[in-house]
């Protein structure tokens, strides 16, 4: 018998099919999203919205056409909650998609995709077993589903545009804009799966034994703004697209025939290897962590292969999520120690040959799985028992407030959505509203302080530029040029004057400024004209490559019309010395720590550079020593450092170094090093893709030393550098800091090591004597064996307290150990001048004894807050009598 087609097999068949019917193979966009709109990529049309929109059908490095086919990663956690629970829903989708723009239509469409999954060549489903779905009044898919394809009228359900439109109801809802009915097919999986009937789908909508596997959009309308009786308004678009999407997922899960989704051959394997790990079979409602645990992995891991960095905002933040999601369900599989790390790779295995980036980022994908996995459990465990202490208290039916569960996160990092999640396990509800509430109090204080940056101003006054064409920048080549003032901005609005001491955003017509991008800043400098001169203070450029310089006149009226000389200050000599740098460290670091090494942002300025990269640990030393000779050998040699511009696929072919999911046109601008340097016998070159400016010759870098190495986010590191000037001034006073410390130590600088080693060894021993000393005065103070402490009963237990005098808060834990065995009482309570100890017997605490409770009577009486366990627990105070004070109506 031949075995099924495994989920590589049939993403490879259906790309080669539609390839087979000319359309251009793209690979899958990042799931960074390509547009604003979105963080991730939720869709597979969504790369081509320009395309769908009317643009041209170019895409750079792999060619022109208007038949594409792509298997793009999506992303879509709106509904994250039901994932694991239900054996359909994911958060990570592969969509297998072909697109016309302004090609084909529907007859190709549809013909095609019965082509595919009924050809023996290529799917090989029955055919009797398929069923579609089609827009009410769509009588052309009709008559291609019934006359063409075959497929019985009995087989076809019409519904309204609530369900055959994209997007939905789009005719009487909207949004304005492209759209189209759409048809949906479906495969009868047979009664094994439910005894409903395709006519009864026509009522209920929901049906375990039909599964849609395929959704042909037809957008050949523009939906405008309804006429004043509400009749929808469809013109027709110029030219009518094909926008198809079948979930690989599903598609594999018919052709493969097993039950679900996680029955699969991608995510069969981790399942197990959950099983395996956790010890707890895959039966059972326990199975709904299993299937958390799988899905979230492979999302994560492709989330963070595409460049995401972990973190508490934007993408990172819903990355995080996603990942602490998983991270609890295993908890709850009884795992205690990271494991999740160790699936990454089953996740590489089976997806990264068709998605090479996971391939080539699996070291630092690993990484950060189980740098986060190794944070989130410090604080999980305490979550959950803090959690489960206010649920316990509560009804079903009943609401936790807001301020609890931002408590939850403020003190222990608990996600909310976890809390919401646990719960609602519980019948009870989170008052959202309070938790946002205690979120922005929280926030207030910060938020005074912010202020607009450039991308909100410039957002106000964008208007202002429109019917400016792109400035010509000739600053690669051009410090000093002469201009046309094209356009004078202020208080977004077009000024005719611009008198002495005003500040406003000027336009011109030809620019040396270089304007703020590709993590470089923008430059500084001066505008000059007869009778008058201005101070550029920064320099920005728009999406449409409008160059607008930041002035304040400090002589004369500058005016629209007006001819400037625009000079650019010295500071862009330095900015272009620690941009070369940045470039020779990109290139070093990759040598040195591996290829999985990825830019993860800059910032290069006259004064530093810092650059962010992937990768999950601090450098040694040794590391940071092998990047910095390397780049200074590149100094060194004085290599020359040329740019040119060149069609995108040959960049890519010399092997250009570019940003994973960064949109490049045509053409692109290459800045190379024209030399190579060697490290462990393998020669390094320096070639990236970049529009910055830069030095003609490596040697104009100068001296170049790394200040620092810093986690910025998991599996995210900056490192921050200085070159040129700057760096021999950091390096001169660092030098005589040293000489100024020798002096005080009565030392030379090459004995500072020797003298300090000197020091801190005479420290720890006087530190050792303290402790001891110390101790010896507790003991002294507890009598010996306690016999200074009061005893006595309280709510049924034998209680010891005293309160001791010279002795750190650190230490009293060891002395209420000492007193609970020389007492012979249940419960101990020492107490000093700013710190409290609890300690319960376990005899006690089977009898309902419970330290932590008990400390946080006491410590609210003595000024402080505490908690701990049962067993034991510590607090801060203010008044270490008022605490021993409250013992008698504590219990």
């Amino acid at each position: 018998m031949t075995a099924p087609l495994s989920t590589a097999d049939i993403r490879e068949k259906f790309l080669q099919f539609f390839e087979s019917k000319g359309h251009l193979r793209l690979p899958s966009h990042s799931t960074v999203a390509p547009d604003p709109t979105t963080l991730f990529t939720v869709a597979g049309m969504q790369p081509f919205k320009e395309q769908f929109m009317g643009a041209a059908a170019s895409f750079p490095g792999y060619g022109d056409s208007k038949r594409v086919t792509t298997a793009q990663k999506c992303l879509r956690i709106g509904d994250i909650e039901n994932v694991g629970r239900t054996l359909r829903h994911c958060s990570l989708l592969e969509m297998l998609g072909n697109f016309s723009f302004g090609d084909y239509f529907k007859r190709e469409a549809l013909t095609w995709a019965w082509e595919f999954l009924t050809s023996p060549e290529w799917m090989g489903l029955d055919k009797s077993r398929l069923y579609a779905t089609i827009y009410q009044d769509d009588e052309e898919a009709y008559g291609i589903w019934t006359g063409e394809n075959g497929l019985s009228p009995d087989h076809i359900l019409r519904f309204g545009a609530d369900e055959n439109f994209w997007p939905a109801d789009a005719p009487k809802e909207g949004p304005n804009g492209p759209c189209g009915p759409c048809s949906e097919i479906f495969y009868d999986r047979g009664p094994a799966y439910g005894d409903d009937t395709w006519a009864e789908y026509a009522d209920t909508r929901e049906s375990a034994r039909f599964l849609e596997i395929w959704n042909c959009v037809f957008p050949q309308y523009d939906r405008q703004e309804p006429l004043p009786d509400g009749t929808p308004v469809l013109k027709d678009l110029p030219f009518k697209n094909i926008d198809t999407g079948m979930g690989l997922e599903r598609i594999a899960t018919v052709v493969q025939d097993v039950y679900d989704f996680y029955s699969n051959d991608v995510f069969a394997p981790l399942i197990a290897k959950v099983a395996e790990l956790s010890g707890q079979p895959y039966e059972g409602p326990q199975n709904v962590s299993h299937r958390v645990v799988a899905e979230h992995i492979r999302s994560v891991s492709m989330v963070i292969a595409d460049g995401t960095a972990l973190s508490n905002t934007g993408r990172g933040y819903t990355a995080r999520k996603i990942l602490r999601r998983a991270s609890r369900h295993a908890y709850l599989l009884g795992l205690r120690e990271p494991a999740l790390h160790t699936l990454v790779p089953i996740v590489v295995e089976k997806m990264g040959g068709a998605y090479p980036e996971l391939r080539e980022n699996a070291a630092r994908v690993e990484a950060a799985v189980k740098a986060e996995e190794e944070r989130f459990l410090k604080t999980l465990e305490g979550g959950i028992q803090r959690l489960g202490s206010l649920l316990g208290t509560m009804e079903q039916g009943t609401t936790l407030s807001g301020e609890d569960a931002f408590v939850l996160y403020d003190t222990y990092g608990f996600p909310v959505d976890l809390t919401k999640e646990i719960a609602e396990e519980c019948g009870i509800t989170v008052d959202e509203a309070g938790y946002a509430e205690s979120l922005e109090k929280a926030q207030e204080t910060a938020r005074a302080g912010s202020k607009y940056g450039k991308s909100e101003l410039f957002g106000g006054n964008q208007s202002a530029f429109d019917g400016l064409s792109p400035t010509q920048f000739v600053g690669y080549d051009e410090l000093d040029t002469q201009a046309e003032v094209l356009a004078v901005v202020g208080a977004g609005e077009r000024l005719d004057t611009l008198a002495a001491g005003s500040e406003a955003t000027v336009v011109l017509s030809r620019t040396p400024f270089y304007g703020e991008g590709g993590g470089e800043v923008g430059d500084t400098g001066r505008l000059e004209w007869d009778g008058g001169a201005a101070v550029v203070r920064d320099t920005r450029k728009t999406p449409q490559g409008v160059f607008l310089h930041d002035v304040m006149v400090e002589a004369g009226e500058l005016r629209g019309g007006t001819q400037v000389r625009a000079v650019v200050s010295g500071e862009r000599q330095a900015t272009e010395r620690h941009h070369t740098a940045t470039h020779l460290l990109h290139a070093a670091l990759r040598a040195v720590l591996g290829s999985g090494v990825r830019q993860a942002g800059s910032l290069v300025a006259p004064d530093r550079l810092r650059f962010d990269f992937s990768h999950g640990a601090a450098l040694s030393t040794g590391e940071i020593a092998s990047v910095e000779t390397l780049v200074s050998r590149w100094i060194s040699a004085n290599f020359p450092v040329s740019w040119q511009e060149m069609p995108i696929a040959d960049a890519r072919a010399a092997g250009a170094t570019a940003l994973f999911g960064e949109k490049y046109g045509d053409t692109v601008r290459v800045v190379s090093v024209g030399g190579d340097v060697s490290y462990e016998g393998h020669a390094v070159s320096s070639m990236e893709l970049c529009g910055g400016a830069h030095v003609n010759r490596t040697g104009d870098i100068g001296a170049f030393v790394i200040l620092s190495d810093e986690n910025v986010a998991a599996g995210v590191r900056r490192i921050e550098a200085l070159a040129g000037e700057a760096a021999t001034a950091w390096l001169r006073e660092r030098l005589n800091s040293a000489a100024r410390v020798a002096g005080m130590l009565n030392t030379s600088p090459d004995g500072l090591e020797g003298r300090v080693s000197g020091l801190q060894a005479g420290l720890k021993a006087a530190e050792k004597e303290a402790v001891a000393l110390r101790r010896q005065l507790a003991e002294a103070q507890m009598g010996g064996g306690g016999a200074a402490a009061q005893t006595r009963e309280l709510g049924g237990f034998q209680v010891a307290a005293l309160r001791l005098s010279g002795v750190e808060a650190s230490e009293l834990r060891g002395a209420a150990d000492k007193l609970l065995d020389t007492s012979g009482a249940d419960i101990v309570v020492l107490a000093t001048d700013k710190g409290l100890v609890v300690k319960a017997t376990r005899a006690a605490v089977g009898r309902g004894a419970h330290a932590g409770q008990l400390i946080g009577k006491l410590a609210a009486a003595g000024g402080g807050k505490g908690g701990g366990r049962p067993d034991m627990a510590q607090a801060g105070i203010t008044d270490a009598d008022a605490a021993l004070g409250a013992l008698d109506t504590a219990f």
